[in-house]
């Protein structure tokens, strides 16, 4: 089993000015302890039904170049871009500078967004949700064409685009690979079946078995073998947790047919949060598996 670890709160002591130091030592530790892939928010509001929208937040794609910038092993990426924020062409040309400049590192999330909120703040169209899931989907495969031999044009219901060339071409190979964020069981787990290397949920352990159900039925229709598939799932353990409770709740994620547990970073001290919680139990989390 893999750790990953995702930055949802950049409230940090010392103001503007501490955020840089602290997310780069923050990636730096998470890199030396063994975790897999940093990943980050895509808003540009803090989510006001966790926190106060007024608390800091950082735009994802230029937050990851910095993170590459400071580490060399450690894999990003946003957990999950919402479909709306950038034009999909741009999308695949950003993710695409990204994998260049970190030497393959890039992973792209993606998914259907939802925060309206912030949309409507700062002038940001917000189509009704089957949009969002066509547009999703209409991403997804401009993303793939972009990241292939066919430069040619795209014909889609909300999206046209006259060329897919993207140049220079991905590190990662044969492509960055795509995460496709949400557990819902009609149109997200469809889109999984067809299109991602990954999927993420927040549910604990039955719900996770109840989710892989659903996905399984849908990739059979699909003609996909489920198991090409990366289950990721947010490990839900206070920051003070010890290793025996942490293990005890990833073994049960195992079980239920998760490969990836997903920390959540939320405290001031989130390297020493790392260092204190997460660094005992990363070798030990390398024993556990799906059954």
């Amino acid at each position: 089993m893999h750790l990953d670890v995702h930055v949802p709160r950049f409230t940090w002591p010392g103001g503007p000015e501490s955020v840089g130091p602290t997310l780069a030592t923050l990636a730096q530790t998470a890199e030396s302890i063994g975790v897999r892939t940093l990943s980050v928010m895509d808003h540009w509001f803090q989510m006001d039904r966790v926190w106060p929208a007024e608390e800091p937040m950082l735009e994802g794609y230029t937050t990851l170049g910095f993170v590459a910038g400071k580490t060399e092993r450690l894999r990003m990426r946003v957990l999950v871009t919402g479909v709306t924020y950038r034009h999909p062409g741009l999308l695949a040309k950003t993710v695409t500078t990204l994998d260049v400049l970190s030497g393959g590192r890039a992973e792209l999330g993606i998914g259907a967004a939802w925060y309206e909120r912030e949309h409507l703040g700062l002038g940001v169209p917000f189509p009704p949700v089957a949009e969002r899931f066509e547009r999703l989907e209409e991403a997804i495969q401009i993303c793939l064409q972009m990241w292939s031999d066919n430069d040619g044009p795209y014909e889609g219901k909300h999206y046209r685009l006259a060329e897919t060339l993207c140049s220079p071409s991905p590190v990662s190979s044969p492509r960055p690979r795509i995460l496709v964020g949400g557990g819902g069981e009609r149109r997200t787990l469809r889109i999984v079946a067809k299109y991602a290397d990954a999927c993420n949920f927040f549910e604990d352990a039955p719900g996770v078995e109840r989710k892989l159900q659903v996905l399984g039925r849908h990739c059979e229709e699909v003609g996909r073998d489920p198991s090409s598939i990366e289950v990721t799932a947010s490990i839900d353990v206070p920051d003070d947790a010890g290793p025996d409770e942490i293990l005890r709740k990833a073994d049960a994620l195992a079980a239920a047919g998760v490969h990836t547990v997903v920390a959540r970073s939320i405290g001031p001290e989130p390297a020493r949060w790392l260092e204190t919680t997460w660094a005992p139990v990363v070798p030990r989390l390398a024993g556990l598996g799906p059954a």
